[in-house]
């Protein structure tokens, strides 16, 4: 058996579905090996891409998405989507080609230290010296990526070794690293702690991150807000642990969330951040979450608990682990309270403290709160809903309705052209649920070559783009902060969205009025195929 064979029997062991990349010589033996198989392969057309439809696929798969792509600019370009994923904890293999071992640092012809350019953005990295080491490796490499705080790991493989032969093929059943051994059970005097503040406590509020979604604990947490009667905000990368419909739910928290959610956050005499870093964007001064309150953090990452705000009780687990402990407490009648008046100090707030939007001339543009808003009714269910980044991020992020489905963004990279390749990966992890991906004009030009990657595979995802000819989220900071003074963000009035679609031989739909929307949502909903959807906001408007 080659190394390159030995690989593909790794991916194998591992039970991987798809793997998303780009070719090269340095790939092409894995590459060759693996065509072998009916593991599917996906042709994207830029490698950031190859890393972000990985995300897409592990963020609704539950399982570690897995890229390979090429030495060199290869391997470079994917250094954004694998900062992407770091960022948000997203559990990914990227495999690299590399040149000949006795080449290495030679600067021979597409030769990169990879592994020395990606160390601030992986959980672990590898350069395969000895093709007998791949099935120790891959094993690991698939096990460090997806246990703690999940992530990217990186496995640099020069292509001598993927043509080496090597004997017999054997895969590890275990791992045990010395130095690598996350914490899954909560400390059970912690846990005991917390049960005892929450049954205290007259004005406890549960602040959700996206450490939520990645330990499977949606239910548990949803579980234990209602059992207690706790109210529940979110950080942007925890849009969706709650039904947005649910009546102890009060939306997103931070700069760009809902002044009623930050003033419960505020007021809250018990806070439990779940899953969630204390991080600027969510909590832009740590120093008022921690007067007149209880802070409990969770989280399964110790070196998250602590680093921007002190807590009350630090617990360090696997949140499901955690609030299944938690919801089976013997003694779990002393946390129930019926919590009746804080509840509805927190509903008089929602009420008065809506924002005012700026008035749109609905004959002249799209109000994105509306299209939104109506957009989500329409979706099914459980349908996956993907912002990008820019002004459609935030409005997606108060105005989008999540029932029993999913919002995925890129948070704490805030990646322009997220959205098409995580469309795509996430719509082969679920075949049969509606896939949309909505996107600034800006956005869009970034990943547009994608589109082709979604006719070949034939991948039906609906792709909305607001339209305005600006990178508005800039505009906006030029707007406050710079007095209207605009540089280098104005768009040329191309591309024709119209005449991409009809290159990529896609459905074209456009909508510039309110009319126009609704009638725009109705026929998205209907389609059978990937959609393009011109939606021409005013370059003026606003996030809020």
């Amino acid at each position: 058996m080659k190394g390159s064979q030995a690989i593909v029997k790794c991916l194998q062991e591992e039970k991987v579905e798809v793997v998303y990349g780009y070719s090269g010589v340095a790939i092409a033996p894995f590459y060759d090996s693996l065509g072998e198989t009916d593991i599917q392969q996906i042709l994207v057309r830029t490698e950031q891409n190859a890393a972000h439809c990985a995300s897409g696929y592990a963020r609704i798969s539950g399982k570690v998405g897995v890229c390979a792509v090429t030495s060199g600019p290869g391997a470079t370009n994917l250094i954004t989507g694998i900062a992407t994923a770091y960022a948000d904890s997203i559990p990914l293999v990227c495999i690299t080609g590399q040149v000949n071992s006795e080449l290495i640092g030679s600067d021979v012809f597409q030769e990169a230290d990879i592994t020395g350019a990606a160390e601030s953005f992986v959980k672990y990295s590898y350069l395969i010296r000895d093709a007998a080491d791949i099935p120790r490796i891959f094993k690991e490499a698939f096990h460090i990526a997806n246990t703690g705080r999940k992530g990217p790991v990186l496995i640099d493989i020069p292509i001598d070794i993927q043509q080496q032969e090597i004997g017999k093929f054997v895969y590890p059943e275990k791992v045990n690293m010395r130095t690598y051994k996350p914490t899954v059970e909560g400390n059970a005097v912690q846990i005991k702690k917390v049960v005892k503040e929450v049954a205290r406590a007259k004005r406890p509020i549960i602040c959700v991150g996206g450490g939520v979604h990645l330990s499977g604990a949606v239910e548990e947490i949803r579980k234990f807000s209602k059992d207690n009667q706790i109210p529940v905000v979110s950080t942007m990368m925890g849009i969706g642990v709650m039904n947005s419909f649910d009546p102890l739910y009060f939306g997103m928290v931070g700069n760009n969330g809902r002044p009623y959610a930050n003033r419960a956050l505020n007021e809250s005499d018990l806070l439990l951040m779940v899953g969630a870093r204390v991080a600027d964007r969510a909590v832009n001064r740590p120093d008022l979450i921690t007067e007149n309150k209880i802070l409990i953090h969770i989280d399964v990452d110790p070196a998250e608990i602590g680093k921007n705000v002190g807590p009350t009780i630090p617990l360090v687990g696997d949140i499901s682990h955690i609030f299944k402990k938690i919801n089976e407490f013997e003694d779990k009648e002393d946390l129930i309270h019926k919590r009746k008046d804080w509840i509805d100090t927190l509903n008089s707030y929602r009420l008065s403290m809506q924002e005012d939007r700026p008035k749109i001339d609905t004959d002249k543009y799209v109000d994105p709160m509306k299209f939104i808003n109506k957009l989500s009714i329409k979706l099914p269910e459980d349908a996956i809903y993907i912002a990008d980044v820019g002004q459609n991020q935030i409005w997606s992020c108060r105005w989008h309705l999540v029932k029993q489905g999913r919002f995925l963004t890129s948070g704490g990279m805030g990646t322009m052209g997220y959205s098409i390749p995580a469309a795509l990966g996430a719509k082969y992890a679920a075949p049969d649920k509606k896939v949309i991906a909505v996107m600034g004009d800006g956005a869009f030009q970034m990943s547009m070559m994608e589109l082709s990657t979604l006719k070949q595979y034939r991948i039906k995802v609906g792709l909305i783009v607001f339209s305005n000819n600006y990178l508005g989220m800039v505009r906006e900071y030029q707007h406050y902060s710079l007095q209207d003074r605009y540089n280098m963000v104005k768009l040329h009035e191309t591309p024709h969205l119209d005449k991409i679609a009809e290159a990529y031989d896609m459905k074209y739909l456009r909508a510039s009025t309110q009319n126009e929307a609704e009638k725009l949502i109705n026929d998205l909903m209907s389609a059978d195929e990937s959609v393009l959807c011109e939606v021409v906001v005013d370059p003026m408007d606003l996030s809020k």
